[in-house]
This record gives C-alpha cells, sequence and structure tokens, in this order.
C-alpha cells in the first residue's frame, strides 16, 4: 500500500470534532485534509458531560446543515482515554469518568459516529495528511502537557487489546525515577512534558539559587517557573535553562532508541507545544537515537516535525471516521426517547 485509500471522491466530505478542557473545534475536512468550514467555541467544562454534549451536538447539527456537500463521516477527538466502545473512561482536563459518548452522540443525531482519543486522532492527521503521508510504518510522539502517541505498522494504526495503544509517555524511562502523573515513577512524561520540564526547573532553582536567578526573576517566584519560562530563558543564553534543554532532549533521545529498536518505523513525528517551544530538542534526541539504537532500523528511520498544527485533531478524527467507516462499519446508531445522558 503505498498509502493510505480515502473512499470517497473529493466532493464529499467528512466532519471532524475536537472536545478538549477548554474548547471544542468543529471542522468540515474535506478528502485532502484541507479544513473548508471551522467553527470553535468555549467548553465550559465546569457544567458537566451532559452539557458539554449537548453543545457537541448542537454544533454538529449546524455545521451538518450548512454543509455544501454530502457529510459522510463524522468523527469526535476527546481529550481522555476511550475505549472500542467509545466510552469515555477518563478526561481529566474535563473531568468526566464513563461518559458514554458514542452511544450519546449515535442516539442524539441518529447516525454513525467514531469516537477517539485525540492524540490518536492527531496522529491520524499526520499519518493521511501530514508529516507520515505515504509511510507505511510510522510513530507519532505528541509532547504538550502530557506525552500520547500512535503507532502505524504495515499500514494499519495499532489499537492495543483495550484501544489505548500509543501511551509512550507512560513507558519507564528512568527506573525508580521522577513521580509521574499515574501511578508510576520514571516515566518519559516525569521529564519531557511540559509540566515535568517546569517541576524539573523549579528543583535545579532550588537546588542552585544563584544559577536559577534568572528563572526567578522572569517568573517572579520558584513556584511560578513553567516550561514557558525555560524557553523564554534560554533564548536569553542562560545557563541553567540551555542546561535543562539540552537534558530534556538526551532523555527523549533515550525514548527514542527505544521506540526505534522495538517498532522499526521509517518515520518518527514529533509534534505538540513543547516541540514547538523548543524546536531545538528534535535535533538534540536525534543526536542520542543515532548514537544508540540498533544500526538496521537506524538505516531507514528518518525524525520529522509535525506538520498540521493546531487542527490536526479534528482532522484526524475526520480521516479516522472516514477510514474505519470504511474498513469496519459501524453499528447502527442508538436511537430512542430515553432521554438526555444522564436518564433523569
Amino acid at each position: 500500500m503505498a498509502e493510505p485509500q480515502l473512499p470517497e471522491p473529493p466532493a464529499h466530505l467528512a466532519l471532524g470534532v475536537d472536545v478538549g478542557g477548554t474548547k471544542i473545534e468543529v471542522s468540515l475536512v474535506d478528502v485532502n485534509g484541507r479544513v473548508v468550514r471551522a467553527q470553535r467555541q468555549a467548553t465550559d467544562a465546569v457544567r458537566g458531560p451532559a452539557h458539554v454534549i449537548g453543545e457537541v451536538v448542537a454544533l454538529v447539527d449546524e455545521a451538518l446543515h450548512r454543509a455544501d456537500a454530502a457529510v459522510d463521516a463524522v468523527g469526535v477527538a476527546v481529550a481522555g482515554q476511550v475505549d472500542a466502545q467509545g466510552t469515555v473512561r477518563g478526561a481529566p482536563n474535563l473531568e468526566w469518568t464513563d461518559v458514554p459518548l458514542r452511544d450519546e452522540l449515535e442516539r442524539r443525531l441518529a447516525r454513525p459516529i467514531v469516537v477517539l482519543n485525540d492524540v490518536r486522532a492527531a496522529a491520524w492527521a499526520e499519518w493521511y495528511h501530514g508529516a507520515g503521508r505515504g509511510m507505511r510504518d510510522v510513530v507519532v510522539l505528541f509532547l504538550g502537557t502530557g506525552i500520547g502517541g500512535a503507532a502505524v505498522t504495515d499500514g494499519e494504526m495499532l489499537d492495543g487489546a483495550t484501544n489505548t495503544h500509543g501511551e509512550f509517555g507512560h513507558t519507564t524511562l528512568v527506573a525508580g525515577g521522577r513521580q509521574c502523573h499515574c501511578r508510576n515513577r520514571g516515566c518519559l512524561e516525569a521529564y519531557c512534558a511540559g509540566w515535568s520540564i517546569a517541576e524539573r526547573a523549579q528543583d535545579a532553582a532550588r537546588a542552585d539559587p544563584e544559577g536559577g536567578a534568572a528563572l526567578v526573576r522572569l517568573a517572579g517566584s520558584v513556584d511560578q517557573i513553567t516550561s514557558g519560562t525555560v524557553a523564554a530563558a534560554r533564548t536569553l543564553g542562560d545557563r541553567l535553562a540551555l542546561a535543562l534543554v539540552r537534558e530534556t532532549g538526551e532523555l527523549l533521545g533515550a525514548a527514542l532508541v527505544s521506540v526505534i529498536n522495538a517498532l522499526n518505523p521509517q518515520r518518527i513525528i514529533l509534534g505538540g507545544g513543547v516541540m514547538d517551544g523548543f524546536p531545538e530538542l528534535r535535533e538534540l534526541a536525534e543526536a542520542v537515537a543515532r548514537a544508540q539504537a540498533l544500526p538496521a532500523p537506524l538505516e531507514v528511520v528518518e525524525i520529522v516535525p509535525a506538520a498540521l498544527g493546531n487542527h490536526a485533531p479534528a482532522v484526524g478524527a475526520a480521516a479516522a471516521a472516514r477510514r474505519l467507516r470504511a474498513l469496519r462499519p459501524p453499528r447502527e446508531p442508538v436511537r430512542g426517547t430515553a432521554g438526555p445522558w444522564p436518564a433523569p
């Protein structure tokens, strides 16, 4: 397979929805991954899942009615863990637990819906329309507040037994190392995510007040140092910030060694807010990977930046809905009069 094949002609559209902790984005996407119309609004997550689902339904209904061509697939990306039944098992930024999102959307919209994790959706976008286009073996890693990703092997996006494949951020990088936000210690996320870069910078400034003076001055106090503070300080040539960035690049490179050796990808795509803020991390990590990974997989692997930016989850949700409906037509939508979830 030279590249993933989409079943619709170019005139047809898919709808991609990105549901995050701060915003809902609904995008009409053509077969080439171009966003032809988009609308976004605040999530208002504090009002609970029933309210947010109602807002998604209203936005989707409006987008479907305004579409200038047939809309043959609808995909919804959500910032959380999503099981194979489309239930959001946990979404910390939304404060959702066990929300039957696919069931409720299908019941209220009376059409099949594909629901998936937002990082996996962004990976679909990069594979179909971005930096992974035409590749049969790709790993996508997004480094932001957390770290997640996906793997394409022999032209298929891997799901895993519980639909949670791609939790690269929670692979162990340093045994017994820094406490992660999960129950493990030493995860990749505990060293290279935005929150962990901030914590490492705070620890370094406390341990070396003189060396951390520039970070404290920029942030206002040690406790207010963020990854953005580190990014700003390193542009000023601050030695502690530069050392933190270099160490982060080396740690990320060590993680890429494992990815390269275990999965043998043609291309590794690195994206997310941390990579946007510290673009030099890619070169630092690649230097480590090329020095330490096995020679055979190194012969073909490329390490490149993500291409699609902030629209990737919505574009990827649309692409995944096209692909998954073509390969595995979903069940008939749930219809009934039970009322909005949760039932009164």
